[in-house]
């Protein structure tokens, strides 16, 4: 009996007792996860293909341990241009064993609900005195370039090593768009925050490389990126 399944991502062929190697799962050593996209069961007598996920079976597995592949080079060059850049590049990987393959009757996991955060109501404007003098303007006025050098001063937070363009849209909607508010933050916050962005990410490091970001130790945090992967070290 084997079943193709959806884990961390991407799909397996799997069987009973089989090791397999997936991108990198928050789930703890010797703990056991389980998967219920399955999309095509084969039992040896019947093949049952999902539309597109087969309702009520699901795949158990078991957390072995949690590794790194083998190096990647990856090198860039334009013609004629000068331009040359080479990075190294290890995935973060979790080896598991399936423990078994269920056909009917597995519950799916609850998908997990958001905190609706209270909106804050916009006070209303406080009316000027009448006093037969005209109301003070230029608070007003002067709000408007202060709110423009705010924007002004977003970082780039794609710089920090694992932080891609659709995660750095996704803390700026937060409210984190500079690399002290990063910084300040905590893995576990960061990764409640994107956790709808599609991949598997390891926040761990990230508040360190904005603190020195935010400091400008460009260097020590360029040296430290070298031997980093997607922000895990």
């Amino acid at each position: 009996m084997y079943a193709i399944v959806e884990m961390a991502g991407q799909q397996f062929k799997v069987a009973k007792d089989q090791k397999v190697y997936v991108h990198r799962l928050q789930t703890e050593e010797g703990k056991k996860v389980t998967f219920d996209n399955v999309l095509l069961l084969d039992d040896g007598k019947n093949v049952t293909i999902g539309a597109p996920a087969i309702d009520g079976a699901a795949v158990e597995a078991k957390v072995i341990k949690h590794l790194r592949g083998d190096k990647v080079i990856v090198f860039h060059k334009k013609r004629r241009k000068g331009y040359r850049k080479k990075n190294g590049h290890r995935q973060s990987l979790t080896e598991i064993v399936i423990e078994s393959i269920v056909a009917k009757g597995a519950k799916k996991a609850a998908p997990a609900k958001k905190e609706e955060k209270p909106v804050a109501k916009k006070a209303a404007p406080a009316k000027p005195k009448s006093e037969g003098k005209a109301a003070p303007v230029e608070k007003s006025v002067a709000s408007k370039p202060k709110a423009a050098k705010a924007k002004a001063k977003a970082d780039d937070l794609k710089k920090v090593e694992g932080i891609g363009p659709k995660i750095a849209e996704t803390l700026n909607a937060a409210g984190i768009s500079t690399y002290a508010e990063l910084a300040k933050s905590t893995p576990e916050k960061i990764a409640e925050i994107i956790a709808d962005v599609r991949g598997n990410h390891v926040t761990d490091t990230w508040p360190a490389q904005a603190k020195l970001a935010a400091e400008g130790k460009w260097d020590e945090l360029k040296k430290w990126q070298d031997e980093l992967d997607g922000g895990k070290a």
